[in-house]
This record gives structure tokens, C-alpha cells and sequence, in this order.
């Protein structure tokens, strides 16, 4: 084959080896092509032309709690009440122990809680946390202490303890600081006395310095005087005098003070009113001249100290001159003793507490 007719025919294969190699590109080119858009097609879900729904968020898990409810001993205590409360609801739930011990609530939103267990006989005790979504907790065994007993106890002073204190500071009263003031108690209501510190009060009164002072006084007035000529003069008159004296308050202070009030319930002393119209205190002491008040609170009429006069006036006829005794002269000295303890009642309401140091702050009194 000559080098044109090789030519020729290798320029014609040449050629038809290039239309045949663009034909298997375009072939493989639209093959690949097909399966690329198939493949896409397969990938896609129905409904591709609409957005692609986001996932929802997870649900919340019911959770749940249980425990066991204990002694101090480790016995399991049955029948305890188990109440649960939430901080964002109002109602509470309760159930109550087992025979073993045990407790559980189920189906509980996740969030705070507190757990309180009472039984009786033990102290409430109380168990708080935060539950988790879905979680299962498992309280630690709850431990019961026996309940503090819780008494109640009012304690007070014994009356008869209360009566001597209170004596105790009308001990302290005295006019000017001086002048015993015991038989006036400026606490409306002061505990009653008993019958032995009606006689200690009458005790202490009578044997008081200022007392035989005071006697010591009378006794040279009279003296002075010559009351109860009888007597005489000279220290022999004057002791006479003043025997007879402290006879009459010794005998008057304890038969009016202590005998007769132990025995008919009465109280001796004088309750300072204090309030009121100037009117009702001067007649609430006058009347205390003849009234008194009772052990039992109430006010009665004062048959210690009219008793006690007349009882003192018919002793006195003993040991005074024979011509200053009879029996008018008694009833006569109560008459004056009366008027005289109704004059010092309204010294007492309106004056001597003036002038009277160491007084407790008085309340209203009413007869």
C-alpha cells in the first residue's frame, strides 16, 4: 500500500476511531448523568418541595420516690404518715408506711420536694431534694427519734411562800423610815395570811423598838398628867404607867391581830384604796374602821377588831387602878378606839404613804 493510500486510510480510522470515542463519552457522560439524578431522586422523601420538620424535644419522664421509715432501734416503724409536698402545688400527697417500713409515690413531675414523716410517740422529721426527669430515688432510710415530751409545767410560789414575801416587804414600811407601818398592805390583793403569820406579824409589831418607844412616850404623857392617879408617881408610877401601856397595845395587837382573824378568817390589815374620787377613798376608809376583808377575798364586817377592843377593855380592868375600871369605861375606850382607827385610816389613804419609804406600787382596791 503506497504511503497516500496508507495515509488515507489511516486519516479514515483515525477519524472513525474519534467518532467512535466521542460516542462512548457522550454515552458514559449521559449514563452517569442518569444515574447521578436517579440516585437524587431516591434520596429525596416525598413532599421534598416542603421544609424539613426539626425534631421535637424529648418528653419529660415521670419520676417517682419511695423509702423505708425506721426507729432509733433500726425497727421498721409501720403506719407512720408520709405526706409529700411540692413547692408549686398547692394540694399535698400522703400516704401511709407499710408493715416493712415502706413508702412511694409514683408518676411526679420532676422538680423541688419535701417529704415529712410523723408517727406518734416520734418527733416529725422531715427529708427534701430535687427530683429529676424520669428519676427513681430512693429516700435513705428515714430514722424516727422518740418525741420530746413537751411539758408544760406552771410553777408558782406556794400561797403561804407568796403571804411572807409580801410580809416581808410591808416589814420595810415605815413612817419616816421609823415608825412601823406592818398593817398596811398597799397591794390590793395580797395573798390572805395564815394564822401563824397573822401571830408573826403581831409578834414582830409588839416587840418593834419604836413600839416600847412610842409606850415609853404615853407612858411619861400620862404621867405627866397624872392619868391613873392610882399609880402614883416616881419611876414606881411611871413603870406602872408604862406596864399598863404596852399591856393595852401587846394585848389589842394580838387579840384583834392574830387571835380572833385566825379564828374567824379575818385579815388585819388595812388595804390601801389609793384611786378614785377624794370622796369614795374617805369613805372607803372610814368604813374599813368597821369592815374588813375576809381570807376568802370578800369584804365582812370586822368582828376581829370590835371583838378585839372590847376583849382588850375588859382585860385592862385587871391591872388598872380600881377607880378607872368599869365596864362603861370598856365600851366607851372601843367607841374611841373605833373613831381613832377610822382618823388613822384617812392619815393612812391620804398621807402616810407619802411619807412612807419602801411601799410597793398599789393597784385600785374597791371595799
Amino acid at each position: 500500500m503506497s504511503d497516500g493510500s496508507r495515509k488515507t486510510f489511516v486519516g479514515q480510522n483515525i477519524r472513525r476511531l474519534r467518532i467512535v470515542s466521542w460516542r462512548v463519552f457522550a454515552f458514559l457522560s449521559a449514563a452517569i448523568l442518569s444515574c447521578s439524578l436517579s440516585a437524587q431522586g431516591q434520596s429525596q422523601p416525598s413532599g421534598a418541595s416542603t421544609p424539613v420538620e426539626q425534631q421535637a424535644p424529648n418528653q419529660q419522664t415521670a419520676a417517682s420516690i419511695s423509702g423505708t421509715v425506721i426507729d432509733a432501734t433500726g425497727a421498721v416503724v409501720a403506719s407512720a404518715r408520709v405526706r409529700l409536698t411540692r413547692p408549686d402545688q398547692s394540694s399535698s400527697q400522703e400516704v401511709l408506711s407499710g408493715d416493712l417500713g415502706q413508702f412511694a409515690f409514683a408518676n411526679l413531675a420532676p422538680g423541688p420536694f419535701q417529704i415529712t414523716i410523723t408517727a406518734p410517740g416520734f418527733a416529725a422529721q422531715k427529708v427534701s431534694g430535687i427530683l429529676h426527669s424520669g428519676e427513681v430515688y430512693i429516700a435513705p432510710a428515714v430514722k424516727l427519734a422518740p418525741a420530746t415530751l413537751n411539758t408544760e409545767i406552771q410553777v408558782s410560789a406556794a400561797q403561804t411562800e407568796v403571804a411572807e414575801a409580801q410580809i416581808k416587804t410591808q416589814e420595810k414600811q415605815r413612817v419616816f423610815g421609823v415608825v412601823p407601818n406592818f398593817y398596811v398592805s398597799y397591794i390590793p390583793n395580797a395573798v390572805p395570811l395564815n394564822a401563824k403569820q397573822k401571830f408573826e406579824l403581831a409578834w414582830k409589831s409588839s416587840i418593834d423598838p419604836v413600839t416600847f418607844a412610842l409606850t415609853g412616850v404615853v407612858a411619861g404623857a400620862e404621867q405627866a398628867q397624872n392619868a391613873f392617879a392610882g399609880y402614883g408617881q416616881g419611876a414606881q408610877g411611871y413603870a406602872k404607867r408604862f406596864g399598863a401601856a404596852y399591856a393595852d397595845t401587846t394585848i389589842s395587837t394580838f387579840i384583834g391581830g392574830a387571835i380572833l382573824p385566825s379564828l374567824l378568817k379575818q385579815d388585819p390589815r388595812y388595804f390601801y384604796k389609793g384611786t378614785g374620787s377624794t370622796r369614795s377613798r374617805i369613805l372607803y376608809a372610814i368604813a374599813n374602821s368597821v369592815v374588813c376583808k375576809g381570807d376568802n377575798q370578800h369584804w365582812q364586817p370586822n368582828y376581829s377588831a370590835i371583838a378585839g377592843g372590847l376583849a382588850a377593855g375588859g382585860i385592862s380592868n385587871l391591872y388598872y387602878p380600881p377607880k378607872d375600871r368599869s365596864a362603861a369605861l370598856v365600851f366607851e375606850n372601843t367607841l374611841i378606839g373605833t373613831g381613832t382607827t377610822a382618823i388613822l385610816n384617812l392619815l393612812q389613804e391620804f398621807v402616810v404613804r407619802k411619807v412612807t419609804p419602801h411601799v410597793p406600787n398599789a393597784g385600785p382596791t374597791q371595799p
